[in-house]
């Protein structure tokens, strides 16, 4: 990685440069860069003899219509009110190098913007309100910030002009610089997103409230529990790809045995990236007792023979739509007896849940419906003492599946965390949303109330389902699930 040429002290600044505003902050040098300044000459030159590079005619982009319509709801939600969603900023991994950007949810869903740095302001307007995305304009050649400043075009790429936003975007646009200090003179009510810039709420620090801010972010949450056409459709895409990467991992298996868990990560991750934006969450790629341990993100253990691979991941499509799919594999292909039998009873269950996802269901009936069956899988075995009633009333199955059987998935892959219970584990389904079903059976190396041939072996089978009109659809259904359609599988791809 190239090293910036200046160093980091607040008064090196371009001598060239000096007629700046005052206000205008100075470009900033790098401590130990090997270049102690730049002449006035190099200074001049680099100002000048660039092509005009703006784009026009820009088409808006595939979901400008459906964010549109959300920000109308949202407008329509809180009339009179200044409304302030940020995309937040860069952070940074260490010393000066940065983790890559992921817009806010929050913004990306109203705007389809995935930049850094940029803001959406909704100005409350006669008949509603005037939206507004403040982003950062073009680098600056006259002063050198677009060669001189570590997030200038020439170290960090393009970015879009005000006028392409537009075009872009669908909305007017403005430079994000100028925004504190208009929020700091905004009169009447106002509500931001929290949690994304520092900046801009300590511009809004004395007129916003946190409950007020909470009602902000709730709202935005609910109205991602219906997906609209566009989602639902990236949804299914980053579903493909996903099982994609599923392929691709079963191909390498032999590789990850001879190295670790960390061979079927990149493996999967070079999928994401290749045909998405990346991962959507850190995939769980646990081999042998490893897939007890419910978020094996280490991913560094070995990878054997007559073991069996969870693995959980999804891949993240460009707009931040995310895949959340799980398969537990025999590494070599074969299940063995109680491989299969604690398997098949988990399949089981998913097969009661998905049969519960229905318009009109409750919510919770597909995790009360697998969790009944593995809970009479216990009882048979004879690894609680039952009737299954009192099992599932007092929660004893728990033990060894630990969580809930699914959550809601979208741009997040637990979608529409903030949403109020009454709207979300308390609610009906309805036709349009997307959520996870995915039972787990989980018997820990250490457990001594099990037999010893449990012990170690942990099995979760998770799809990504989409309430119909008429029923469901499972997005993931590329993936084999029973285990005898499992081993075909596994068998024709590496054969």
């Amino acid at each position: 990685m190239s090293e910036a040429l200046i160093p980091e002290t607040p008064e090196a600044v371009l001598e060239d440069a000096a007629d700046q505003a005052d206000e205008e902050e100075p470009i900033k040098q790098r401590k130990n860069g090997l270049y102690p300044g730049v002449s006035d000459e190099l200074a001049e030159s680099m100002k000048s003899g660039w092509a005009d590079t703006e784009l026009h005619g820009l088409e808006p982009i595939a979901q400008a219509a459906h964010t549109a319509a959300r920000r109308a709801a949202l407008s329509a939600r809180f009339p009179g009110e200044r409304l302030v969603v940020p995309a937040g900023n860069l952070k940074t991994r260490s010393n000066d190098t940065e983790y890559p950007f992921r817009a806010s949810v929050e913004y990306a869903y109203l705007t389809g913007s995935l930049t850094e740095d940029g803001v959406l302001v909704l100005e409350p307007a006669a008949d509603g309100h005037k939206a507004t995305i403040y982003l950062l304009p073009r680098s600056d050649r006259e002063n050198g910030e677009f060669w001189l400043s570590g997030q200038g075009e020439l170290w960090v790429g393009r970015r879009h002009s005000l006028t392409e936003a537009e075009q872009l975007y669908g909305i007017p646009a403005s430079d994000v610089r100028e925004l504190p200090d208009k929020l700091r003179e905004a009169t009447g009510p106002v509500r931001v997103v929290r949690g994304h810039d520092a900046g801009i709420e300590a511009a809004l620090t004395d007129k916003v409230t946190a409950e007020r801010d909470a009602e902000l972010r709730v709202f935005l949450s609910e109205a991602r529990l219906v997906k609209d056409e566009f989602e639902a459709g990236e949804l299914q895409k980053a579903v493909d790809s996903t099982v994609r990467g599923f392929e691709d991992v079963v191909k390498v298996l032999d590789r990850a045995e001879a190295t670790s868990e960390r061979y079927i990560e990149g493996t999967f991750f070079l999928r994401a990236r290749v045909e998405g934006n990346d991962i959507g969450y850190g995939s769980i790629c646990a081999a042998g007792p490893h897939a007890c341990t419910l978020h094996w993100v280490r991913n560094d253990g070995p990878v054997r023979s007559g073991d069996l691979l969870l693995l959980d991941a999804g891949v993240e499509t460009h707009t931040l739509y995310t895949a959340d799919v799980t398969r537990t594999l025999p590494v070599n292909g074969t299940y063995s007896e109680i491989q299969k039998k604690i398997y098949d009873a988990v399949y089981e269950a998913q097969e009661a849940g998905i049969a519960a996802v229905q318009p009109g269901a409750k919510y919770r009936d597909f995790h009360d419906a697998a969790q009944r069956v593995l809970a009479e899988k216990l009882v048979e075995w004879g690894l609680v003492e039952g009737p299954v009633e009192r099992v599932l009333e007092l929660g004893l199955q728990r033990r060894w599946t630990l969580h809930g059987t699914g959550h809601m998935l979208g741009m997040d892959v637990h979608d529409c965390a903030a949403a109020r219970t009454e709207t979300y584990v308390d609610a009906t389904l309805e036709p349009g949303m997307c959520l996870t079903v995915e039972p787990g059976l989980y018997f820990q190396a250490d457990d001594l109330t099990v037999p010893e041939e449990y012990r170690g072996i942990g099995v979760r089978i998770e799809d990504d389902i989409l309430v119909t009109e008429d029923g469901n659809r499972n997005l993931s259904a590329g993936l084999p699930r029973r285990s005898d359609e499992v081993e075909a599988w596994m068998a024709a791809i590496t054969a």
